[in-house]
């Protein structure tokens, strides 16, 4: 895929525990402290430290094996990425008004996932039963930012998913990101919700994402393409949202990424598919990551914002009621 442009200000990482020392860490609570060159920890820029006093906006942060640019004060972004093995591989990024840091939750073990992954394999497969499932369980999470206004995207001009025709394309993720803003289910709920999208144009731009799956510096313009991503990544969504007193952060870009290296997809999955995953149904995952809900894990396979989507498997491009749920939470 071209590159369409430079990403300011993003710099290679060692870790300070990498060096053995030789720089101060930062200082909870304010004054001033030194950062090691390259790629931090989150154990390097800890919660509480000040990203002025330590000069971290626009180094890299990351965290088992994900990673986040450091945004300016007032700013959080959170990189989300769907894994084939169903592992939970994103984190988020806080930063306060002040520069102080603070991040989501840290604490989840992609061993546990990795459990989960190995019994719904199985049981996600066979569709019939899903939408009994997927109606019964309540269970959502969300990220903490919505899209108060429309969230308006644009499509990039290199090789598509499955190799669609841009226009193909568009219909399928549009219809994706509208399963999301229509909260579309089997399950009997009407649309409360009052989320609104708008497809822009192609854009020469490209996702704010590396190859690794990280979100690097944001450009302003939510773009969703295809490229080249950690092998064991599916897809990946990068949000950048503004602080809201008294609410949901305002979401103010987001962009996804489709891994078309280590991965196939499909708009019309078979009986014959095999090791391909159903574009609309990652992409209503994706879609649910740009309007605010995170992933659910373990015993919640039937809904939408579960870890994987399933390879083969049409399901996740309607909505369980978990799903439903966090999105009327929301709007």
């Amino acid at each position: 895929m071209a590159v369409g442009k430079v990403v300011a200000a993003a710099v290679t990482v060692v870790s300070l525990a990498a060096l053995g020392g030789g720089a101060a860490p930062p200082r909870a609570g304010g004054g001033a402290c030194t950062l090691a060159p390259g790629a931090l920890t989150v154990d390097d820029l800890p919660a509480g430290s000040s990203v002025l006093d330590c000069e971290a906006v626009g180094r890299l942060v990351t965290h088992a094996g994900a990673g986040v640019t450091v945004p300016g004060p007032g700013m959080k972004v959170s990189v989300d990425a769907l894994t084939e093995d169903g592992s939970l591989h994103g984190f988020t990024l806080a930063v306060a008004a002040d520069g102080t840091v603070s991040y989501g939750d840290l604490t989840h073990a992609d061993t546990d996932a990795d459990a989960a992954f190995a019994h719904a394999r199985t049981s996600v497969a066979a569709a019939p039963g899903r939408a009994r499932a997927a109606c019964a369980d309540d269970a959502y999470a969300t990220a903490g930012h919505k899209e108060y206004d429309t969230y308006e995207w644009f499509l990039g001009d290199g090789t598509l998913p499955g190799n669609l025709a841009p226009d193909d394309a568009r219909r399928a993720l549009e219809d994706a990101i509208g399963t999301i803003t229509a909260s579309r289910n089997d399950c009997g709920f009407g649309d409360t919700v009052t989320a609104k999208a708008r497809f822009l144009s192609r854009t020469g731009n490209e996702a704010d994402i590396d190859r690794d799956a990280r979100c690097m510096a944001r450009d302003g313009v939510s773009v969703w393409d295809a490229g080249d991503l950690s092998g064991g990544v599916v897809a990946t969504t990068c949000s950048w949202s503004r602080a809201v007193s008294g609410g949901p952060d305002s979401l103010r870009e987001a962009d996804v990424r489709f891994n078309t290296r280590d991965h196939t997809f499909t708009d019309h999955p078979g009986e014959a598919c095999s090791n391909t995953y159903d574009l609309r149904s990652v992409a209503t995952h994706e879609a649910g990551h740009v309007f605010g809900l995170a992933h659910v894990g373990e015993s919640h396979e039937s809904q939408t914002m579960y870890t994987n989507s399933f390879a083969c498997s049409t399901a996740a491009r309607t909505l369980g009621r978990g799903d439903v749920l966090g999105l009327r939470s929301l709007y």
